[in-house]
């Protein structure tokens, strides 16, 4: 699926939302646990509009640095030689 870079970024805004939310924090609350103003976290809930550094302190606030560090995986090794040197 062909996202634009808007639709990719509103989409992790909503998915940001949906996991303050489950968690029960507001998002005054969400801002102050990832020492950003609440300005900037109502722009990454409702743009997607954030720096890497906004959103690594939004994972680590929501508990999921784990599926942050997993956006870019390695690509899968083209052969058993290449497999072996990424060790």
């Amino acid at each position: 699926m062909l996202e634009t870079p808007e639709e990719l970024a509103a989409g992790i805004g909503a998915r940001v939302k949906a996991r303050r939310k489950a968690m029960g924090l507001t998002q005054a609350d969400a801002a102050q646990r990832a020492g950003v103003t609440y300005a900037t976290w109502r722009r990454l809930e409702g743009q997607g509009a954030a720096s890497i550094e906004v959103l690594a302190r939004a994972a680590i606030a929501l508990r999921a640095e784990e599926e942050v560090r997993a956006l870019f995986p390695a690509p899968p090794a083209r052969s058993i030689d290449e497999l072996a040197s990424r060790r």
